[in-house]
């Protein structure tokens, strides 16, 4: 047995309270109480008001524990105060459970540890806030792992995993958690500290043994209405495990023929007692696993015959329906993943898995399934996945189904009530069928996924919550509870009762099972103080005043800077057809349902390789993730957080460590441009308050630098003079231990000399401002490369005039229309090699990258379009050049062994990073390691400013700088950025090259 030190990925930036915002006594209380943050101001509570549900309900403050100490300590100062409880991990809830007019307690950032580890019993004991994916990347080494496999493994806590009882698409083999569970150390709400753990040990205290006298009392009087009541099926979590005594059924929650009090426990949503602490039953690590995607020409026939497939003994089967293929097909990081396993154009696939010690007999039970689907009359619909990295991307594109469910755009979304019902294996294909009537007749379609193996399926039936949503929901339900218990099933089969079905709860046990549920919460809770209106006495499902949007939700009405035409839509629910309906002078609209995208699944806090979100990695506070950000401009648009709206110091100070890495365009499966949003915002605070000296000196920078750069001599020496370097530095904000970047000679000062030979095909090399003035060696050697290649290069000047910039520091200011001036200025001077089709080639990739991004968002049109068909970055370029034949480099080896690679944000957003490997594995001899890292923490600017400085090195420290310090002083490290250039300088004092020099180099 082991007693772990910390779990923590990173040691989060500990950021304190401003004291003016702890303006009631319970928050100053705290304060005086906790060492962890206390947070009572619109804006926190604002974004702990919803989780991934439709409901919104205001807590009274928030509190982030620091450890177990702390955590007592807010217990009893709310007890004393006589303040309701709400425990939250990350908030991934999909019924409401974790919303509240209550004190919320957020264990995720500090109460994470594995406290214990006992390898030859195969148990864990871990705090509430741990990761599933992180215990489960702890364990790995030991051949263990915790297997109830949530699709939201990479954000959800096991603390909110025992409160909702979570299941996981390999239940069929391992249970939901509550057969996972093996002891729970809580506190209840009067204080007392008590292990629920198996009952073949007597209860500890006289306050849990009154509890299990109690519950023992209940259990005996309810025998045979338990008997009666109970479904029959595994995936059922509605109320309270008040059959735990009942250690003769086979569905019961027994351990070794004992009760366990955890399991009381388990599912009941916080209501009943505070877990502390959880310890898990872990299972050996499957050796081998293969994957069979069987493809359906109908979604009858997936339902229909998924009975007989279970009967191969599959670790899991996974129904992915056309709407959900369709919307994967649509996100370019899902797009080439999902392809691969179709066959035709299927109305749904099933994922069946089969997993254990022995290959040959997985890959004989993979080649039994295609022989199956034959004989059931689909020969050749099985696409068989035996490689485990093909399976993995498979599996990933499946975990975000609700994400990607989630992305369509306009008021109608697919909305969670009745999306966990479940019905034994028999009655599938027919309930279904009998739903899908249902919803027709209510003018609507539903999405389906999830859990064919034991006949729970997430469907969500699209609803405009703002208009008729709430009235077809409650018909939707009434018909639904019907046919579930037609065909026996559970109301509740995975994602627990919450504010959406809690009423139901009445109606699936009848009213003596929940009048026991009333009397256990009272046994546990007798003032009704831990997530109140949760199981026991909820409040109606429909009950308007809790919807995130109500009838009536209105947004402020505003002009916003860019163009969000193309988010203004609504679709229609049965042929998912578009349409504008029209802003009626209100150019917000657009603005506001691209910020509604976000549906709070949490997907951003995931801490696994990707580029999102760099901010939150470093702080793990909700107030800098993009779920947080996206909750606080959702607030501020509908005039939630006062009259300023985007112009308000709450959203400038939500929006303070955003880098702007774009990492969620690309990683938010609903593609939430969290960076975009950021322009609207910067741009509403710059009109209302202006911009200060070290702003409008980086803004206005392309507009004077190549002045600058004509004495390079004289601004070098300002910055070997440290008194004056640090005067300087003082007086605009930048921090002391950044070096400053140095003006160089300007390449395109005299590009008119740099005339290259006639050749048959051009390119317009675009050298940015930093390139052009503080890295100049780099437009050197690209126009090297590229003249080697047969290219004649043009530059992006004009005798006389200032080069055309992107634009982008204009953008990061807030200046807008100074952007735009740019881009028009670009979109005239390339138009007339735009027309005869020149490729724009560009070397730094936030400013190549605005040609394809913000620069359709301006309003300029077909000038704007045209130019991002024909931008590329140098490697992109080369890359489709060479496939297309219509060059060949010859390149030679180089001194160094191999290369470390680094990606810019932007690259990896807009999937362009793989040519940059590509082009680097042209060079003979040169192995490319890829570093797996997020943001750099530069972020052009960012990295220098004073009071970002430790946000930014912390960034670096991730696993950028630790990878570079790995490299041998013969190896070169790769970095396209600028500011990723500058940031591994500072770091880890080492020179990273631009592709196109390490290129020249070859030749």
């Amino acid at each position: 047995m082991t007693n772990p030190t910390s779990h923590l990925l990173v040691k989060p930036i500990h950021l304190v309270p401003s004291a003016s915002r702890l303006s009631t006594p319970l928050a100053r209380r705290l304060s005086e109480a906790m060492r962890g943050e206390v947070l009572f101001d619109a804006a926190s509570r604002g974004r702990y008001a919803t989780d991934a549900s439709i409901y919104q309900i205001t807590p009274v403050g928030v509190v982030v524990p620091r450890d177990q100490d702390d955590l007592r300590v807010a217990l009893d100062v709310a007890r004393s105060e006589n303040v309701p409880l709400l425990a939250r991990g990350a908030g991934t809830s999909q019924c409401g459970q974790t919303v509240g007019e209550a004190l919320v307690v957020d264990t995720s950032k500090w109460l994470n540890n594995i406290v214990d580890f006992d390898e030859a019993a195969r148990t864990v004991t871990v705090e509430p806030g741990v990761v599933l994916d992180h215990l489960n990347a702890w364990l790995k080494p030991h051949g263990l792992w915790f297997p109830v496999d949530v699709s939201t493994g990479a954000q959800c806590t096991i603390g909110g995993m025992a409160g909702n009882n979570s299941c996981g698409s390999r239940s069929i083999e391992y249970g939901n958690m509550v057969h996972n569970v093996a002891a729970i150390d809580a506190i209840l709400a009067d204080g007392t500290e008590a292990r629920f753990a198996s009952l073949r040990e007597a209860p500890q205290g006289e306050r849990l043994t009154r509890i299990v006298d109690g519950l023992r009392g209940i259990a005996a009087r309810e025998a045979s209405e338990i008997a009666e009541r109970m479904p029959k099926v595994l995936r059922r979590v509605a109320g309270y495990n008040i059959d735990l005594f009942d250690c003769q059924n086979p569905r019961a929650y027994t351990d070794d023929g004992t009760a366990n009090l955890a399991h009381i426990l388990v599912g009941s949503e916080g209501t009943l007692a505070f877990s502390r602490q959880i310890t898990l039953r872990l299972s050996p690590l499957p050796r081998h696993k293969t994957l069979g995607v069987v493809n359906f020409p109908t979604f009858y026939q997936s339902m229909d015959l998924t009975q007989h497939i279970v009967r191969l003994a599959p670790s899991a089967v996974e129904l992915v329906d056309r709407t959900m293929i369709d919307l994967a097909i649509g996100n370019p990081a899902f797009r080439p993943v999902i392809e691969k396993a179709l066959v035709g154009r299927p109305e749904a696939i099933l994922l069946v898995e089969f997993a254990g010690d022995d290959r040959a007999a997985q890959l004989q039970r993979l080649a039994q399934l295609a022989e199956l689907m034959s004989d059931l009359g689909l020969p050749g619909s099985v696409v068989q996945m035996p490689d485990a990295n093909e399976q993995k991307a498979l599996w990933d594109v499946r975990k975000a189904g609700l994400n990607i469910m989630m992305s369509m755009k306009g008021d109608g979304k697919p909305v969670s009530f009745i999306e966990d019902c479940a019905v034994p294996l028999e009655h599938l294909a027919e309930y279904t069928n009998r739903l899908t009537e249902v919803f027709h007749r209510h003018g609507t379609e539903g999405t389906w996924y999830a859990h064919a193996s034991v006949g729970t399926l997430h469907v969500r039936p699209i609803l405009d919550m703002r208009r008729d949503g709430a009235a077809k929901m409650r018909a939707i339900a009434e018909e639904a509870a019907e046919l579930v218990r037609e065909y026996k099933g559970a109301y509740s089969g995975e994602h627990g009762d919450g504010l959406c079905r809690g009423e139901w709860v009445a109606w699936q046990y009848g009213p003596r099972i929940n009048q026991a549920f009333s009397e256990i919460k009272s046994l546990f809770d007798p003032g009704n103080r831990l997530n109140p209106d949760k199981i026991v006495r909820p409040p109606k499902m429909d009950d308007a005043r809790n919807f995130r949007f109500a009838p009536g939700y209105r947004e402020k009405a505003f002009t916003p800077s860019l163009d969000w035409s193309a988010w203004n839509v609504r679709r229609d629910p049965l042929t998912g057809e578009e349409t504008a309906p029209g802003t009626g002078g209100d150019l917000s609209g657009g603005l506001a349902k691209a910020v509604e995208m976000c549906n709070n699944n949490g997907h951003c806090r995931k801490f696994d390789a990707g580029t999102m979100c760099p901010s939150y990695r470093v702080t793990k506070d909700e107030q800098h993730v993009t779920r947080g950000r996206a909750n606080t401009l959702r607030l501020a648009i509908s005039g939630q957080l006062g009259d300023e709206g985007l112009a308000s110091a709450d959203v400038k100070e939500t929006l303070d460590l955003c880098v702007s890495c774009k990492g969620c365009k690309r990683d938010c499966p609903t593609g939430v441009d969290m960076a975009k949003f950021k322009i609207e915002a910067r741009a509403a605070w710059t009109k209302r308050h202006g911009i200060g000296v070290r702003e409008r000196l980086v803004a206005f920078m392309p507009r004077y630098a190549r002045y600058v750069a004509r004495v390079p001599a004289l601004m070098a020496l300002a910055e070997r003079i440290p008194v004056l370097s640090n005067l300087v530095k003082r007086r605009i904000g930048l921090a002391r231990e950044r070096s400053l970047p140095r003006f160089r000679k300007s390449f395109l000062a005299d590009a008119a000399s740099r005339a290259t030979p006639q050749a048959v095909r051009e390119v317009m090399l675009f050298v940015d401002t930093f390139n052009d003035n503080f890295e100049p060696e780099n437009a050197r050697a690209a126009q090297k490369v590229l003249e080697a290649a047969g290219y004649k290069v043009h530059f992006n000047v004009r005798e006389g005039e200032r080069p055309v910039c992107c634009g982008r520091t204009f953008l990061a200011a807030g200046l807008v229309d100074e952007a735009k001036q740019e881009a028009r200025r670009m979109l005239d001077t390339f138009r007339p090699y735009v027309q005869r089709g020149v490729p724009v080639v560009g070397l730094e990739p936030s400013c190549l990258l605005t040609l394809r991004d913000e620069f359709l968002q301006y309003g300029y049109g077909e000038d704007a379009l045209a130019l991002s068909k024909q931008a590329f970055l140098f490697e992109e370029f080369l890359v489709r050049e060479r496939a297309e034949g219509r060059f060949q480099l010859t390149l030679r080896p180089l001194d160094a062994p191999r290369a470390w690679v680094h990606g810019h944000c932007h690259q990896k957003a807009f999937d362009a990073f793989r040519p940059v490997q590509t082009v680097l594995g042209w060079i003979p001899q040169l192995e490319v390691k890829t570093i797996e890292s997020s943001c750099c923490g530069m972020a052009g600017s960012f990295g220098y400013e004073a009071e970002h400085y430790e946000a930014s090195k912390a960034m670096a420290e991730l696993s950028l700088l630790p990878a570079v310090r790995q490299a041998d002083a013969a190896d070169i490290v790769v970095a396209d950025g600028t500011s990723c250039r500058h940031q591994i300088h500072d770091g880890a004092q080492t020179e990273a090259l631009h592709v196109a020099r390490v290129l020249a180099l070859a030749l």
